[in-house]
């Protein structure tokens, strides 16, 4: 049994200063976790939902520092008493960002990481893995460089690892934010099969679809507090109109309909002529012949799970050197060089783009204007940061944010930069209903300047809030190209429904 007991916690941070501050997360927490339950935490970014994964698992107070009060307590132990290798022979934890937790390069070394940490037998630790594989469904991603999968692929190594160790908690954060439908789907057998054991199971998520005939309650939280607690049959029943008024997402995909209605029609084109690249293994990559599309549009950029969506967005920026092929923007050719120059792109992982020492100063570095004052981009950042519900950050260190926050504070860059092309990889990674919302209007603002916006996602619901154009992409090919009307969006939602 998992307890808290009157917790409150308030992590140590630095405001832009260097001084000293702290930010609260979970306050007066109460609440009682029995053996086999499966416990759905959601609400708003920055609501606490990943700090309760850290109090149970021992990362608070034993890494990340701050302030506790209460109690937590597994089994009767004290976890901020208990050393946290002993916790961890308990609890299992699959972190929002995959990369945070690996410790190998090669994927099937990783996945016998943790049960080799315990010391578990190596026959039975392969065993192990040979039968996760298979049930999984990942056999193709073994004995791959961790270094040249997707990000949705990643998160799927870490779940097996989780999984071969096979602990009697199971805390997940935000474990679906980069994976799509099928791996979602794989994702959930996994969770079933887990839950079928009877394990104790803890999953922050935003994306709500896939847990509906899991859950045995669901915990919304505001702030660091239970504002709303929902049994099985209570979740099974919410309609369209209940989540809304919740503020969280939708339930089923039914629930997800189209939108947008005015589509943009621009005479000027976007094309990408002979575009291939390939990573070391000769096996993955891109190879797009001819792609055009309209300049000024939101282009939504799907497929699978390792289809090379993150690998175009780094090419179309100019990210890879060995890409070869060239970008033709409004009559003029674009290389590789010229690229950097015309492209912005806001990574999938967005720690790797946070770079000042306030989120205030984050947005204003985007800003290069030189014919703006000083005076101008401080009012312009400011502007930025209030649309996205940032202001209050204004003078935080980036890195003291929670993971919905990082990603909203570099959105507000891409949006504050003066580039024509403007690429999004998994923007709604973090974000929840409200937020989404917010970015997905953030970026219609950017449509109506003519920017060309590419956006990476497995996020139906943001596609069809804010997207006109939508390129699938399987084994690096385009597969499909059509502008998002009524009939696209059919066959988009059963790709999504399908998968």
């Amino acid at each position: 049994m998992i307890e808290f007991r009157n917790v409150t916690f308030a992590y140590s941070s630095t405001d832009a200063n260097g001084r000293a501050i702290e930010q609260g997360s979970i306050n007066g927490l109460d609440l009682t976790i029995q053996n086999g339950e499966f416990i759905v935490l959601t609400g708003g970014s920055g609501c606490g939902k990943t700090t309760v994964t850290r109090l149970i698992n021992g990362l608070i107070p034993h890494y990340y520092s701050g302030t506790l009060n209460g109690e937590v307590m597994i089994d009767g132990k004290s976890v901020p008493d208990t050393p946290i290798f002993e916790t961890a022979k308990k609890v299992g934890s699959v972190f929002q960002n995959p990369r945070s937790q690996f410790f190998n390069v090669n994927t099937t070394d990783e996945i016998a990481f943790a049960a080799e940490n315990q010391c578990c037998e190596p026959a039975e630790i392969s065993k192990a893995i040979t039968a996760t594989a298979a049930s999984m469904h990942i056999e193709k991603l073994l004995d791959r460089n961790i270094f040249e999968l997707s990000g949705g692929e990643k998160q799927i190594i870490a779940c097996a690892g989780i999984n071969v160790l096979s602990p009697d908690i199971i805390v997940l954060d935000e474990p679906s934010s980069n994976l799509d439908s099928e791996a979602i789907e794989k994702l959930k057998a996994v969770l079933t099969d887990w839950k079928s054991q009877g394990k104790t199971i803890v999953i922050a998520e935003h994306r709500l679809y896939f847990l509906r005939e899991l859950a045995d309650r669901m915990l919304i939280l505001e702030n660091g507090r239970i504002a709303k607690e929902l049994r099985s049959d209570e979740i099974k029943t919410l309609t369209l109109a209940d989540t809304e008024q919740m503020g969280i997402r939708p339930l089923s995909l039914t629930d997800v309909t189209y939108t947008r209605e005015n589509i943009s029609k621009q005479d000027e084109m976007l094309t990408l002529e002979n575009f291939v690249f390939s990573y070391k293994d000769g096996k993955h990559g891109i190879n797009i012949p001819k792609l055009e599309l309209p300049t000024g549009s939101i282009i939504a950029i799907i497929g699978h799970n390792g289809a090379g969506k993150s690998t175009l967005a780094r090419n179309i920026c100019g990210l890879e050197k060995k890409c070869k092929g060239v970008i033709k923007l409004g009559g003029k050719t674009l290389k590789a060089k010229d690229r950097l120059k015309n492209c912005y792109m806001i990574m999938q992982d967005v720690n790797h783009q946070l770079f000042t020492e306030s989120v205030k100063d984050e947005v204003m570095l985007s800003i290069t204007d030189k014919q703006m004052t000083d005076t101008d981009k401080l009012q312009k950042s400011t502007e930025i940061l209030t649309q996205l519900d940032l202001s209050a950050y204004s003078d935080t260190h980036p890195m003291a944010l929670s993971g919905g926050q990082k990603q909203r504070t570099a959105i507000a860059s891409g949006i504050a930069s003066s580039k024509p092309i403007i690429i999004f990889d998994e923007p709604t990674s973090g974000l929840d209903l409200a937020h989404m919302k917010q970015v997905a209007a953030e970026i219609l603002k950017l449509h109506d300047m003519s920017k060309t916006v590419f956006i990476v996602t497995h996020d139906l619901e943001f596609i069809l809030s804010c997207c006109d154009h939508v390129v699938r992409l399987e084994e690096g090919q385009v597969v499909e190209k059509n502008a998002l009307d009524k009939d696209t969006y059919l066959r988009l939602r059963q790709f999504f429904e399908k998968n």
